[in-house]
């Protein structure tokens, strides 16, 4: 059972397939019926009218209607569109177990408890016949898919087939008067409309479901005494032909299969029973374990069932419909028919190649699941899950081909998957030994290979190479040299897609494709909502596959989108230009031609081929929501423009792309306050003042244009405004503007017209206006305010403009390829009136007011916006004397395609890397790429990953950073090393480093503290530190650089040493091993006070496991270091003593301190005088030859034996 969707609900009593979209309907026995996408996966609609359970629902085949019956008596008809129940059908007395629409006429079919079945007419909402007979409940009533017939069950253990043909006469209008009279008679005198053609008796028990065959004369039964029974029937009578036993329980439900020879029955015994109905034996049973089963349906159209459940509804499919298939070159070999077939792409051509074994299983889903060609031996590999996953072999004979006649028999094996991976060699998964086994032709095996991980299936990836799928992830296999080529974690992988360079390839999940690259490095992932089908690479490097629902595309970033809608799923076989070949469900080869314009634009996008954007957007249809919202995403919306008509959508875009031009003349066409509000926004933000002005006047902001001419410094419009706001009575406007322009006496005019006498007073005393101040002192009387005392005053005006009425200099820059291409394309109408001559634009200007001549009365004159605009009596244009290059605002669109921007200096740090070889200069300069190259040369570095936090360090304390002022970015300044005020600032020097070799110096005398207390792994972390900062410091003279060069010797045989005896720590049940690493520590270059320890620890090991005569050897050693320590000579002397009776060695060592020997810094082991060895080129550390080209294990930095021209770490080594 392939279960393609399930949901947990109530008890399900009641089920039924759309016929055209994904649905299902569910009625429940709480009385919710549940409308559920079966594709998705998400409940759409419920309805819940009916009280008590709902035993009976069905769709209509063409109407979006559909009915339900409940054990409330009561039918409804609903309407899923308009989401409610049109009306109800009343008529029946107990509760209604089956409601079903007929096919062709109006009219509905529904059983009772209340032992009658009801024919409706839902069109007239009447009952137009009772069908009675049974004597006891009625379970179900269908009607025949095709001839007038019902067949009900009933708990009276019969069956009964009723003929309703005369019903259908009666409803179809006769054509003549004399058939009309006799239907009236037979209407008075109780004329029979359906009669019973036959009952079958057979069941001991209740029957609970009859069914109709789709196209033969059979009836399948199932009944309360657990059996299913199949009748037959002809003209005159039915007779019952055998009886299908099994199930342990009642038997509610069954059915024949509409595309195959099987019957599906379901029980309440929680099984699912599969019958094959010509040798009406049991095929498969699927059960539950809590679950009992109440209905099962089948889809009207497609391959899928759905059964009903205690806990919900499952839809599943019985058998895969995907054809088993693989592409060579221009041919398709495929299985149809048991019979292996070709196509052609070039000729479209099909041909039957050879006859392959029917599976002689008696279980379902045994046909080819996969194939696999090899086109050199012409040979074929069809595996399927016979006997749990078999292959078969066939060799396609050159003279046979196209003849198919030739019955040839196959070479078999078992193994769950098989595919070709050389000309003559295939690989057979063996699961339960998790190992591939490679065959050749003959079927021998050849090789056995163990797989690295679990692997449940296999797919070709290249000649020689496998991929393997486990559960969570899949890997890349190298049969050859048996190592992993590519390892990524994926979901459940379900098919494979090479393209065919095979450099990439897409891995199919159920619901997700991955891209990955031929070493399975991820390219992207994209996720659907519905169940991915099949996919395939067209020419251009794009993906594109196949849902449930649709042909898509993805592109190589993980973009995708639509191509083209589907009525049936289809498996992409091949892609040729715009040609998709696919193989339906039916194994037809079908040739569909998309149109790829819209993905070979994006990808021409994401490629940066913009000529090949231009061409196509010259020449191709694209439009569309969809591309012009993909373009304004992906930063393109200057070429979104020109795809677009709707103003509204050219406004926004061309704001978003800064082309003001374009955004005033889609402002003048909307001419809306909002959108002459956001130009002004746009245009201040670039500076263009006219603009700013011309769109404040549109939506007469007075406020915003106030501030707009203080800003710019043009005081002679900001009185103007002033004049304005006292024409509007505008008390506070006419404030403003006066604190704007620093006018005094004006202020002081209107605080005292507003009634604002004292602040009038102060504000003259104080400005020194005494004659005003004494008039209005005069006024106030007694209420005169007091000045306070002992404070300064100030005149507040507000400071010059920088740029004063001028546009904000632009800085001129290179048109990119598609503003430039884009220039001159698509001129029409429209970008004419754009060049208009921008005097009609917008030089309205500010419409000013000849206040003068205006009384207060005249005030609506003002106001009135057309009279004024059309003549100049009211707001004067003349008296502004603007310079001339500022008459009117004008849109900064440059032409010339070739621009000189002004020269930028050269940043300090770039003057670092160009004057340096140093690779810690570099690294504080910020040029990390440079420093990583310079010491990869000069020392084999090859492991970055100890620096990177100490490149962080050196490029951070090379710097400072400043902030300037809240609006402005954060500024870096350099920090030079040995910087002096008196220093040219012409000459640069070098940048100021946080490592020195003092630092180390401390360090190293940490490193030897930590040795001797015994912390070793404190010791080793202190060491290793000093070898990877050694590389980034910087010294002045030829001595400092000897010194430094003295120092990676030093540190580096204390890191060796330290990490021989923590790896002797770790070792406790191997003493042979023990003693040797204790031996190998003395012989490390050690301070005195540290080989003594290392001395004494190596005698004392080697003592307590009885290797006598090499602990004599450490105490003589011991001895003529002359130890301070009394008891360290003491120990020394009595092993000495105790050695000299007995000279043996318990245990043979891998040591010899005769022969002088370094240590491999790798394995540990001595490598003598005269053998072979390779060094780090960075801390010299020896290595056996197996070592060369690994990471030092030492240094953690360098790649042994790798080529290296030295240290440098002083501007004195370079000449």
């Amino acid at each position: 059972m392939l279960t393609k969707f399930e949901t947990k609900s109530n008890r399900v009593k009641g089920l039924s397939f759309h016929s055209k979209r994904p649905w299902i309907l569910a009625s429940l026995h709480s009385g919710v019926i549940q409308l559920w996408d079966y594709r998705v996966g998400t409940l759409i609609d419920r309805f819940d009218e009916h009280e008590g359970p709902v035993r009976g629902v069905h769709f209509h085949i063409s109407q979006p209607l559909f009915v339900s019956g409940g054990d409330d008596y009561k039918i409804k008809v609903w309407n899923y569109k308009l989401h409610r129940c049109l009306f109800t059908l009343l008529g029946h007395l107990d509760y209604i177990r089956t409601v079903q629409f007929h096919h062709e006429y109006p009219w509905i079919v529904s059983a009772s408890d209340d032992q009658t079945i009801r024919i409706w007419n839902w069109q007239s909402r009447t009952c137009i016949s009772v069908l009675t007979g049974h004597n006891h409940y009625v379970m179900c009533a269908l009607f025949h898919p095709k001839e007038d017939l019902v067949v009900s069950a009933s708990l009276d253990q019969t069956v009964r087939v009723w003929d309703i043909g005369a019903l259908r006469k009666k409803s179809v209008s006769p054509a003549d008067d004399i058939l009309r009279l006799s239907q009236m008679n037979s209407d008075f005198f109780g004329g029979v409309d359906a009669i019973v053609k036959y009952v079958l008796e057979g069941h001991d028990r209740g029957v609970n479901w009859a069914s109709f065959h789709p196209t033969l004369p059979l009836i399948v039964s199932g009944a309360d005494d657990r059996q299913v029974k199949i009748w037959r029937m002809n003209d005159t009578k039915a007779w019952e032909v055998d009886t299908l036993r099994g199930h342990m329980n009642n038997v509610s439900c069954v059915l024949f299969h509409a595309r195959q020879d099987i019957i599906v029955s379901n029980s309440e015994d929680k099984s699912i029973r599969v019958w094959d109905s010509t040798k009406r034996t049991g095929l498969q049973t699927f059960r539950r374990e809590h679950d009992r089963f109440w209905i099962l349906v089948s889809h009207p159209e497609m391959n899928l069932l759905a059964a009903g459940h205690d806990s919900g509804v499952i839809v599943f499919k019985l058998e895969r419909e995907r054809p088993a298939f693989s592409v060579s070159g221009d041919c398709l070999y495929y299985v149809k028919d048991r019979f292996l077939r070709s196509y052609e792409y070039s000729t479209q051509k099909e041909t039957q190649v050879l006859p392959i074994r029917r599976p002689g299983s008696t279980s379902l889903n045994q046909g080819p699941k996969t194939l696999s060609y090899s086109p050199t031996e012409n040979a074929v590999l069809v595996c399927s899950d016979l006997e749990g996953g078999s292959y078969e072999l066939y060799i396609i004979p050159k003279d046979s081909f196209g003849r198919g006649d030739t019955i040839q028999e196959a070479k078999r094996g078992l193994g769950s998957s098989a595919v070709f991976v050389a000309r003559n060699r295939f690989a057979v998964l063996e699961k339960s030994s998790n190992q591939v086994l490679v065959k050749n032709l003959k079927n021998e095996i050849v090789k056995k290979s163990p797989l690295p991980v679990p692997t449940d299936a296999i797919f070709y990836a290249g000649t020689g190479n496998l991929l393997c799928r486990a559960e969570d992830r899949v890997v890349i296999f190298d049969l050859q040299q048996r190592i992993l080529l590519g390892d990524l974690q994926t979901s459940f992988v379900r098919y494979v897609v090479w393209s065919n360079d095979m450099e990439s390839v897409a891995l199919l999940s159920k619901h997700s494709i991955v891209i990955a690259d031929k070493k399975l490095a991820h390219c992207c992932t994209l996720h659907e909502t519905i169940r991915v089908k099949s996919g395939g690479w067209d020419d251009n490097g794009v993906f594109i596959y196949t849902t449930l629902t649709h042909i898509k595309y993805c592109l190589p970033n993980g973009d995708s989108g639509i191509i083209k809608t589907l009525d049936v799923p289809v498996y992409i076989t091949k892609i040729f230009g715009n040609t998709i070949f696919c193989l339906d469900r039916d194994v037809k080869n079908r040739p569909i031609i998309i149109d790829s314009t819209e993905y070979v634009f994006k990808l021409s996008l994401l490629r940066e081929k913009y000529g090949h954007v231009m061409t196509m957007i010259r020449k191709s249809d694209l439009c569309g929501q969809a591309m012009i919202a993909y373009l304004q995403q992906k930063g393109f919306p200057e070429v979104a423009l020109h795809f677009v008509k709707d103003e509204r959508t050219r406004f926004n875009l061309a704001l978003e792309s800064g082309n003001i031009q374009v955004a005033v003349a889609s402002a003048k066409e909307i001419d809306e306050k909002d959108h002459w509000y956001r130009l002004g926004v746009e245009a201040l933000r670039q500076g263009n003042a006219g603009i700013v002005e011309y769109a404040y006047q549109r939506t007469k902001n007075f406020e915003r244009l106030s501030f707009l001419y203080l800003i710019t410094g043009d005081l002679d419009k900001l009185s103007k405004m002033m004049k304005i706001a006292e024409v509007k009575n505008d008390v506070m406007g006419q404030f403003h503007n006066a604190l704007y322009l620093g006018d005094i006496q004006e202020r002081v005019k209107i605080l005292e017209n507003a009634g604002h006498l004292p602040l009038a007073y102060i504000t003259a005393s104080v400005h020194g206006l005494n004659d005003t101040a004494e008039r209005l002192a005069a006024d106030l009387g007694d209420n005169v305010p007091p000045l306070p005392k002992g404070r300064q005053s100030s005149l507040l005006i507000p400071p010059s403009p920088i740029v004063c009425s001028h546009d904000w200099p632009l800085l001129m820059v290179t048109k990119g390829i598609l503003e430039g291409g884009l220039e001159n394309f698509g001129k029409s109408g429209q970008d004419e009136e754009d060049d208009v001559a921008p005097n009609e634009d917008w030089v309205e200007d500010l419409d000013l007011v000849d206040v003068e001549n205006i009384q207060n009365e005249d005030i609506s004159m003002v106001l009135d916006d057309e009279e004024i605009n059309e003549e100049n009596g009211g707001w004067d244009l003349e008296d502004i004397e603007l310079p001339p290059d500022l008459d009117t605002p004008k849109v900064s669109n440059v032409r010339s395609s070739i621009f000189i921007s002004p020269a930028a200096g050269m940043p300090v740090s770039q003057i670092w890397v160009q004057k340096s070889s140093l690779a810690a200069e570099h690294a504080a300069a910020g040029n990390f790429d440079t420093a990583m190259r310079l010491l990869t040369r000069q020392l084999g570095i090859k492991n970055f990953a100890p620096l990177k936090s100490l490149f962080v360090d050196l490029h951070m304390g090379s710097h400072t950073y400043l902030s300037a002022f809240s609006s402005a970015p954060v500024i870096a300044l350099a920090i030079e090393r040995g910087w002096s005020e008196a220093a040219s600032p012409n000459v640069r020097s070098p940048p100021a480093l946080v490592f020195s070799f003092t630092q180390l110096e401390e360090k190293l005398k940490a490193g030897y503290k930590a040795t001797t207390a015994g912390k070793f792994t404190e010791g080793l972390r202190l060491f290793q530190a000093i070898l990877h900062t050694i590389l980034l410091i910087v010294v002045d003279t030829r001595r400092e650089v000897d010194e430094v060069k003295e120092l990676i010797i030093i540190v580096k045989e204390y890191v060796l040493g330290l990490q021989i005896e923590l790896k002797r720590r770790e070792l406790k049940d191997n003493p042979v091993r023990q003693q040797e690493l204790a031996a190998y520590f003395t012989h490390c270059n050690l301070q005195l006070p540290h080989l003594r320890l290392a001395l004494l620890n190596a005698m004392t090991v080697c003592y307590k496991a009885k290797n006598l005569n090499t602990a004599a050897n450490f105490a003589r050693r011991l001895l003529e270091t002359n130890p301070t320590a009394e008891n360290q000579a003491k120990t020394a002397r009595q092993v000495l003593q105790a050695a000299e009776r007995n000279m043996n060695d318990a245990s043979q060592l891998n040591y010899d301190f005769r022969n002088p020997f370094v240590v491999c810094g790798a394995t540990y082991v001595p490598i003598y005088r005269g053998q072979k060895d390779v060094s780090c080129p960075y801390c010299s550390s020896r290595f056996v030859p197996s070592q060369e080209g690994r990471i030092c294990t030492v240094c953690d930095l360098a790649a042994v034996g790798s080529d290296a021209s030295g240290l440098l770490c002083s501007p004195s080594q370079i000449r």
